[in-house]
């Protein structure tokens, strides 16, 4: 009973204090929902007083927006008002000038009614008074201008000789000028053709392979080779080749001994490169040495300082317009003791000049002036002859040759120098070419006689004095070489020269 009692009274507590807890989660949630729906009404006060503020904002915005349409508006409205003015104006102006140049044109039409009128008088006018002049002059009007342009011809010769004369001289002022810049335009072009021909010398090699080891570590053989030989060493992607490049022949062949060596050795490093360069400049010199006896001997030449077998050799290594200099010397030496013993002259004397002409080009990449000049000088100072020194100085007109071994070195010289490639022309059409050049020249009124000299390079005209004076041999001078260029083909140049002599002879009796 007790125990049904207690239990009952717990229930009744559990019961009371769920009842308790009950009402307190309520009240909780009411003041929950009555917060929340405080901030909801907070909520919605907000939103609408935004909704009303961008209301207010979109009106301004929109009254703006519409100020500025109605501004831009009355601007465009303006504009077009003022193009439509500038429209109106330029039409008028059109109109205006349509007008102006349709009554132009009545008046041009007009004038040149009036100028056909004048003209046909002034026709007929010319046509009588022309008829009175043949008349009164008992000439016709052919026979008058020829007349008239003779005596104005004679009065104007002297006037055209002036101006000729001025002309020549303005030409050849222009034509030195203007074949100074073809030549060098020329030897600009071709440059690189000669260059390539004179400075490079190709060394072939085994293999590719050997184009590593030339250039070594870091480059230190190749840097090591092109110090020690003074030359430019081009490895590029030729195959199993290597290029040497330099203007001294003489640098190149010491350069390509050495890499020869040094590629036959196999033993490729700086102190090598360095031995074989010596080595090889050793080799050259007695290469240079021998070759100059060699000349010497076989020109038959003795006593001669060593110095200047040593210029001599080093010719080999030299070229003038693609002909070895060394060989186009002893050719002109044998050459020139044939001619020597033709006419009698002294052979030794002629062979020695010939031997020695070129010597200056050994060192003219070395010293400014002419080869000839230069070679003089050295055999001056080697203590040769002085008509040595003289046929070698003269040999390109840098001084006047005076002695027969000059004479005889400047035609061996030029039979070597021009025999590969030389012009031939035949006896007949040479012949006929100078009795055509006299011809033209004897059809000019006042020549007494021609002579075409100088294997057809000059002909020289002699006039009457009487019949042509100093003016007009000026002008017969530039019309026969006018003739010459239109009528004949040669090579080069012909000079044309007119003679005119006065003479006043008197006998004492």
């Amino acid at each position: 009973m007790l125990v049904a009692l207690i239990a009952l009274a717990v229930a009744a507590l559990g019961l009371t204090c769920a009842i308790v807890y009950t009402r307190k989660q309520l009240d909780r949630e009411r003041a929950t929902r009555a917060a929340d729906e405080e901030r909801h009404r907070e909520t919605l006060a907000e939103l609408d007083q935004q909704r009303k503020s961008m209301l207010l904002a979109a009106k301004e915005e929109a009254l703006k927006l519409r100020s500025l349409v109605e501004t831009e508006n009355r601007e465009r409205r303006a504009d077009l008002a003022r193009l439509e003015q500038r429209g109106a104006q330029r039409e008028e102006a059109m109109e205006r000038r349509a007008q102006e140049m349709d009554s132009r044109e009545d008046r041009l039409g007009r004038r040149e009614q009036e100028l056909e009128e004048l003209r046909g008088g002034i026709d007929a006018e010319r046509a009588a008074i022309s008829t009175e002049l043949e008349r009164v002059a008992a000439l016709t009007q052919g026979e008058a201008r020829a007349e008239i342009i003779t005596r104005v011809e004679s009065e104007l010769t002297p006037e055209i000789a002036a101006r000729i004369r001025a002309a020549s001289d303005r030409v050849r002022e222009e034509a030195d000028q203007r074949s100074r810049e073809i030549l060098i335009a020329a030897m600009q072009r071709h440059a690189a053709d000669q260059s390539g021909e004179t400075s490079v010398t190709v060394v072939q090699l085994p293999s590719d392979e050997m184009k590593g080891r030339i250039i070594g570590r870091e480059g230190r053989n190749i840097r090591a080779l092109e110090a020690a030989t003074g030359v430019d060493v081009i490895i590029d992607d030729t195959p199993e080749a290597v290029v040497l490049s330099g203007f001294d022949p003489v640098r190149r062949e010491v350069a390509r001994m050495t890499l020869e060596k040094l590629l036959s050795d196999g033993r490729i490093h700086p102190a090598r490169i360095e031995e074989m360069v010596t080595k090889s400049r050793a080799d050259i010199q007695l290469l240079i040495k021998e070759e100059g006896e060699k000349a010497c001997f076989a020109a038959g030449i003795q006593g001669v300082h060593p110095e200047l077998v040593k210029l001599l050799g080093t010719l080999r290594f030299r070229t003038s317009y693609g002909q070895n200099v060394l060989v186009h010397s002893t050719e002109v030496a044998a050459l020139a003791g044939m001619i020597a013993a033709e006419i009698g002259a002294d052979e030794d004397e002629a062979r020695e000049v010939a031997l020695f002409h070129d010597i200056g080009r050994a060192v003219d990449h070395e010293i400014e002036g002419s080869h000839a000049v230069i070679g003089a000088e050295i055999l001056a100072r080697l203590g040769r002859p002085a008509n040595v020194v003289h046929a070698v100085r003269a040999h390109h007109y840098d001084e006047e040759p005076r002695t027969i071994g000059a004479f005889v070195l400047l035609t061996a010289d030029a039979i070597s120098a021009g025999r590969p490639g030389a012009r031939r022309e035949t006896l007949a059409s040479y012949i006929k070419r100078l009795e055509r050049l006299e011809a033209i020249a004897n059809e000019m009124p006042g020549v007494e006689r021609s002579f075409a000299i100088q294997a057809g390079r000059e002909i020289r005209v002699m006039v009457s004095p009487e019949r042509v004076d100093d003016d007009t041999a000026v002008v017969m001078a530039r019309d026969i070489a006018k003739r010459i260029e239109t009528e004949l083909t040669y090579p080069g140049q012909i000079k044309v020269t007119v003679l005119r002599e006065t003479r006043s002879v008197e006998y004492a009796k």
